[in-house]
Parts: structure tokens; sequence; C-alpha cells
């Protein structure tokens, strides 16, 4: 894509009227997209391991409970209600928590539901957070 960018320069004392034109890199302008609604599973190490059971459940219990990233996407899009949270409600050490889950995924999840799926399943999968 080119901008032309217009304006006047001196040259041997007469005033010149310029032309340029910037390119901008079509991938930089992807990275800057691509960055704007990426989802980071940095937050959720707070509360979450892959193998174990931290204030939250272990992510690979999760990822089994629900079996596909499609199946917690539709609860997360459906506002992660907690009747339908499978390992809360199969469990009352995380059911207790519940609260604070709803914080967690208004705050995170919420907007980014099917990225937040697929960022889980594609971290049981590397065994990588």
């Amino acid at each position: 894509m080119f901008i032309p960018i217009n304006f006047i320069i001196k040259e041997g004392g007469f005033r010149v009227r310029k032309t340029f034109k910037l390119v901008v890199a079509a991938a930089a302008l992807m990275a800057i997209s691509a960055s704007a609604s990426a989802f980071s599973t940095s937050p959720c190490k707070a509360c979450h391991a892959l193998d174990h059971d931290v204030v939250g459940p272990a992510w690979d219990r999760v990822a089994k409970k629900y079996g596909s990233e499609a199946a917690l996407a539709k609860v997360f899009k459906a506002g992660f209600p907690v009747n339908e949270r499978k390992v809360a409600m199969s469990e009352p050490k995380f059911k207790a928590q519940a609260a604070t889950m709803t914080g967690m995924y208004q705050t995170y999840i919420k907007g980014h539901e099917a990225d937040a799926a697929k960022a889980l399943f594609a971290a049981v999968k590397s065994n990588k957070m």
C-alpha cells in the first residue's frame, strides 16, 4: 500500500514541492491486527497448570471433560454459566470458586471465547502453556 506524502523543501533558494511515497508493509499491518485479537494464556497461569490442579483445575482435565475446543467454546459463548462448568459442577472445591472463575471469564475470556478454547486445547496438545 502506498501513502503519498507531500511537503515543501528549499533547494538552491527555491521552494520545491516534493512528493514521496511510503510503503506500508502488509506484514506489519497483519501482525498488529493479529496481536490485537490474539488470546494470551499468560493470565491463566496464575490459577491453572497443564497437569495438576492449582486454584483452578488442570487444563488437561478440563480438555478431557469437554472433549473438544468447540464444546468448551460453546460454554464460553453461552456466558460460562456455572451449571455448564463440567469440572466445577462435579467437584465441590472448584464449585466454591465459581465467583472467582466468573470474574476471570469476564476479564480475560469474554469476547475471545473461541480463541480461549483453542488456546487451552493447543496448550494441552503441546504440553506447553
